[in-house]
């Protein structure tokens, strides 16, 4: 007896397999796809004319040599003012002896050219070096000359003093610092400072 022959399958069910074949395909790809660009921001400035996503800048000086370094997940800049809007901002400041100095905030600001940097909400100011760190509301930092300041309250910390005041200023390049208007602090005895003087990290000096 000869074995029966399979039917020949339709032309429908032909174009369902490939249709889940592709179905399939197009899920295997989908992760590798570059994911599509958020909405385009808006500023009371105007539309912007481009902006970075988890962008970092970097600026030279003169000499070839950078000297500032933003890393944001969200850079913005609109013609209108030539103006650089920044998300939760992150800034490596170099000074010319190399030493590093960072800066945060919840916003920031790269005036016209690049120049100056402002930060907002949040604002602060390490030096590793020198191990103290300073928080404030609006951080302003002139790369230009080097200078950082805050006409806003702030806390300086160097653990275990800290100091308020109504202003500060930094020079990074000559390494001083100044709080000034209406300073008050506290300053424990020395035998406290030595039992106290263990290496900190910026995550460990909060307000």
């Amino acid at each position: 007896m000869l074995p029966k022959r399979l039917p020949r399958p339709s032309f429908r069910l032909w174009l369902l397999l490939i249709l889940i074949g592709l179905g399939a395909l197009l899920a295997w790809l989908a992760p590798w796809q570059t994911p599509a660009p958020g909405p385009v921001p808006t500023d009371e400035a105007g539309e912007p004319d481009y902006y970075l996503e988890e962008a970092r800048l970097t600026r030279f000086d003169a000499q070839g040599r950078a000297h500032q370094r933003l890393d944001s997940p969200r850079l913005v800049h609109t013609p209108h003012d030539d103006v650089t809007r920044a998300v939760t901002p992150v800034a490596h400041l170099i000074d010319r002896e190399g030493r590093r100095w960072i800066a945060s905030g919840d916003e920031g600001r790269l005036g016209p050219g690049g120049n100056p940097l402002t930060l907002t909400g949040n604002a602060r100011l390490f030096a590793p070096e020198e191990r103290w760190q300073l928080d404030t509301e609006i951080l302003h930092f002139d790369a230009n000359v080097g200078h950082a300041w805050s006409d806003t309250p702030a806390l300086l910390q160097q653990p275990p003093q800290h100091m308020r005041g109504d202003r500060f200023d930094a020079w990074i390049h000559d390494n001083r610092s100044r709080l000034t208007d209406n300073v008050r602090g506290h300053h424990p005895p020395e035998r406290a400072q030595q039992g106290q003087a263990e290496a900190i990290e910026p995550e460990d000096v909060t307000p």
